[in-house]
């Protein structure tokens, strides 16, 4: 040992840990928990000096005293401590022959007279698993779960003469989960914590600082052993109590009732937080409501109305069987295996023959758990049969629904086959003909993970814009659709795999699907081309193209969304630490525009998942096809029932309900500015729901006379009429240099003139049909406004004469301030240009700035300092200099003023759909 200033310091080395100050102990005590307990205070330079456990089960050891043996350290089996109340002097001398300075009990059931608990120098310390005075008794965990406490924890004390009520060394606790089990509050924290408590407590001993702090009987309670006769389920109760009692009971001795004359005790309880789904009824004794057997378990109801769900029935012979399973009673034919899989049965056989060293053969009739296994030997099994058979993965629930060899192997047999798994996805399709290949487009609602027609049976005709045709009939959400499209979202939030799911597997989902994305580019493309009217070669790179690249991105992101540490002032000493974590909202509602339908859902959805959120999503109603065939693909995808649901429908019906749905946390909405402001009224007054918006745009592009005109011509045409000008960030006004003005007008026109007008799907098409017929009325419309107030027509402003909804590429001049044409949006192919004084910087600057709107802006000049002056002077979300349009995943992208808040991609739009938690503790 090294000694500095009179102090003791410890010695590092890749041998023993020294410590200053060490004891001998006796370890008391049982089962994994004692094993891991006695192994960690070994590695911290204790030194146990005898381990007293208990006799051999079945020819097999307790796992505290196989490591024991296996360090050469004596092990002691006492099958009893005293006899008639007295010590058994036998037993008493084995243990003081040890000399141990301290005994340890991590988990002891035997009764440990108080001679042997006084002996040592320093008394007893002993684990216990409940908040003390709270929950004194054997089963403390389980009646912190039956009251329905808030909080769970342990608590070391000193052992004394009474049952449970020495003074306290220490204690820690945890939050509660609504759906926390006795196994999940245990593997959580009372297992990890309370080993970490056991070594800090000996550790304060050997230091001479451990208290003594005298349990208040203030709040003090015993509840004795929970007995299979006292568990039965009390029915007049609320769905909260129902469910503690049975949560509390699992797995041992396990809440019942009787059903149809046989006692049927009841595991897997959850709270049941969405809509009830249909199922068939089922006559529980003493049960106000019938229960009802549903695809997903067994739903009862509390007196209170609300309900629960139990995924696991234990019959009166003792037979488990999922609670869905009810009516058929469990039933599954029998396998014949093949060649293959008679080798694996084989394996496990071995491997059940090593976990139960205690029966001579394995028999198909062999009994898991009726043949000694334990918990920790279910652990075992799964991990060696992982090992051992190529990486099957089991879970623990396998092993308790198939105790017997021949079923486990049944099981097994059912999970290589994939039998276990999801009914494959049902797709009813409309298919075309067309763009030389076969276009299958799924049209009905897509909720927990399964297509299906509007509750009440609804539809409408969405429309080909080439020719005004009808494509398919599309299911038209209800009310009730998004109720239920809600529920499926926040159960797979709540209790879904997806809640459970790590980050990395999150974003492994999402790579799965840019890639299905990429895949079926080109069907996706021309479904877009159909039912929006997008040129096919710039839906492919773009509407598709930049699809592909959000998922890629965002998924990238998943497991690298991480909070901080944060230093705090505080009263010295300051052994504090505060951190923060980023966290999912819950369920989020998603609502997007026409003009890039699959473009705006990546935009929006991705960013969503990657934050781990799940998503109820409204495509407009006019361009709904690409959105459910996205749905489909996010299926084949992997990803889990309830974590994506898409309604196509009207926004007066299914928008205005998500906006207004209580169990909604967070609202994206792209559209108009009107519509925005009353979504975010509806999102305010409903449950306050965090929102972002990205709305309309009048966005200002500047051109001096010292900039590359060509460039200039080409990039502010693209400007305007890029995707038929249905773009949120489209020029919608031109200020050009007053001397170069009528040249810019003249070579816009020429070049306008050179465009091919025609089929969106005729790789030669530059400009293809405005997206739905109300829209080219609007802009006819809007056309007309400009010519009466006196706006100059230099080019365009009407219909194609053709089939569909075409309008020709258009252009206005001499478009003055209080003009309509210079304050509102025309979202379509329409230039409006104003001219400006030559070397007027700040004049043109206060009329492009003078709008409501705030989405984009841009400026083309060769002068840099220029252009940064009037990119630090633009009021906008964007500004772009010499280019235009050029978008990018990593870059954020949103408005300020009326065209909205909040950011779509880029690192900041996950901030969108995360909360931050703070987290400060005291050590």
């Amino acid at each position: 040992m090294l000694r500095r200033g009179g102090q003791a310091l410890r010695r590092f080395s890749t041998g023993q840990v020294y410590f200053k100050n060490k004891l001998k102990l006796a370890l008391i005590g049982q089962s994994l928990f004692g094993q891991e307990v006695y192994s960690h205070l070994c590695k911290e330079g204790h030194r146990v000096v005898g381990v007293f456990t208990v006799p051999d089960k079945d020819g097999k050891a307790d796992p505290l005293a196989l490591a024991a043996e296996k360090d050469g350290t004596p092990v002691f089996k006492f099958p009893r401590w005293r006899v008639k109340g007295k010590t058994i002097r036998e037993v008493a001398e084995a243990y003081r022959s040890v000399g141990a300075e301290l005994n340890v009990l991590p988990f002891c059931t035997q009764f440990i007279p108080m001679d042997v608990i006084d002996n040592p120098k320093h008394g007893s310390i002993i684990y216990h698993p409940s908040i003390l005075p709270r929950h004194r008794g054997a089963s403390a965990i389980n009646w912190t779960l039956i009251m329905g406490d808030k909080k769970a924890g342990f608590s070391v004390f000193w052992a004394d003469d009474g049952l449970d009520t020495g003074p306290i060394l220490l204690q820690r606790s945890c939050d509660v989960e609504p759906n926390d089990t006795v196994d999940a509050l245990y593997n959580r924290f009372l297992f990890p914590e309370g080993i970490k408590a056991m070594v800090e407590a000996v550790q304060l001993i050997a230091d001479g600082k451990a208290p003594r702090i005298p349990q208040p009987e203030e709040g003090a309670t015993y509840e004795g052993i929970q007995k299979k006769e006292n568990a039965e389920i009390s029915w007049d109760q609320s769905a909260e109590v129902l469910h503690n009692w049975i949560r509390g009971h699992d797995k041992v001795p396990g809440a019942w009732t009787e059903i149809n004359g046989q006692m049927v005790t009841f595991y897997g309880s959850s709270l049941l937080n969405g809509s009830v789904p249909p199922g068939e009824p089922l006559e529980i004794k003493g049960a106000k409501k019938p229960g009802l057997v549903t695809k997903n378990g067994l739903v009862l109801f509390g007196n209170d109305g609300k309900a629960l769900m139990v995924r696991n029935l234990q019959l009166e012979d003792g037979k488990m069987i999922p609670a869905s399973q009810y009516f058929s009673g469990g039933e599954t034919s029998v396998l014949e295996l093949t060649a293959e899989e008679v080798k694996v049965a084989e394996t496990i056989k071995v491997i059940w023959a090593g976990i139960l060293s205690n029966v001579p053969v394995i028999e198909d009739s062999t009994d898991f758990f009726k043949s000694g296994a334990s918990s920790m030997d279910v652990v075992r099994l799964v991990e060696e049969i992982r090992q051992k058979c190529g990486g099957l993965q089991l879970q623990s629930e396998d092993v308790y629904m198939a105790t017997k060899f021949e079923d486990f192997i049944q099981k097994v047999v059912r999970k290589l086959r994939g039998e276990d798994r999801e009914a494959e996805l049902v797709v009813d399709y409309v298919s075309k003909e067309v763009n030389k290949m076969t276009v299958k487009m799924p049209y009905q609602c897509f909720i927990n993970g399964q297509f299906t027609d509007a509750d009440d049976g609804k539809t409408y005709d969405t429309i080909n814009p080439t020719d005004g045709s009808t494509i398919c009939k599309v299911s038209y959400a209800s009310l009730v659709d998004v109720d239920k499209a809600v529920a499926a979202a926040k159960d797979a939030f709540e209790n879904g795999e997806w809640g459970r799911m790590n980050a990395r597997e999150r974003g492994r989902l999402m790579y799965r699907l840019a890639d299905l994305l990429e895949e079926n580019q080109e069907e996706l493309a021309t479904i877009e081309a159909l039912d929006s009217g997008a040129v096919y070669t710039l839906a492919l790179k773009t509407h598709i193209g930049m699809s592909v690249q959000t998922f890629r991105y965002f998924a990238g992101w998943c497991d690298k969304i991480q909070g901080s540490t944060i230093p705090i002032n505080q009263a010295r000493p300051n052994r504090n630490l505060t951190f923060t974590k980023k966290e999912p909202l819950g369920v989020c509602a998603i609502i997007i525009p026409w003009n890039y339908p699959l473009m705006m859902l990546a935009w929006k959805s991705a960013a969503c998942l990657a934050a781990g959120n799940t998503l109820v999503l409204k495509p407009a109603q006019v361009t709904p096809l690409t959105a459910l065939k996205f749905a489909e693909l996010s299926a084949k995808a992997g990803f889990p029932k309830g974590v994506i649901n898409i309604l196509p429908g009207s926004g007066g019906t299914a928008g205005q309900r998500l906006s207004e749905h209580p169990d909604i946390r967070k609202l994206g909405f792209t559209g108009s500015t009107l519509i925005g402001k009353q979504i975010m009224k509806s999102c305010a007054l409903s449950n306050l729901k965090k929102v972002s918006l990205e709305l309309g745009g009048k966005s200002p592009l500047i051109i001096f006379n010292d900039c590359e005109l060509d460039k200039a011509v080409r990039m502010g045409m693209g400007a305007v009429f890029f995707n038929k000008g249905e773009n949120c960030i489209a020029a919608g006004r031109l200020f050009v240099e007053e001397s170069i003005h009528d040249e810019f007008v003249t070579r816009v026109v020429e070049e306008i003139k050179k465009m091919k007008i025609g089929d969106p799907l005729d790789r030669s098409t530059d400009h293809g049909p405005q997206n739905h017929k109300a829209h080219l009325e609007k802009l006819l419309q809007y056309c007309e406004t400009g010519v009466k107030e006196g706006a100059t027509l230099v080019y365009g402003g009407r219909q194609v004469p053709r089939p569909g909804f075409f309008m020709e590429p258009t252009v206005f001049t001499d478009v003055e301030d209080h003009m309509y044409l210079a304050k509102e949006e025309s979202f379509g192919p329409i230039m409006v240009i104003s001219k400006f004084h030559n070397g007027d910087i700040d004049g043109v600057l206060q009329r492009a700035n003078n709008t409501e709107y705030g989405l984009a802006s841009g400026v083309f000049t060769r002068d840099i300092n220029k252009a940064m002056y009037v990119s630090e002077k633009l009021d906008a979300g964007t500004v772009f200099i010499n280019t235009y349009n050029k978008t990018d995943v990593a870059a954020p992208f949103g408005g300020v003023k009326q065209s909205g808040f909040g950011k779509d991609l880029g690192e900041e739009a996950l901030n969108e759909y995360l909360k931050t938690k703070t987290v400060t503790l005291e050590y």
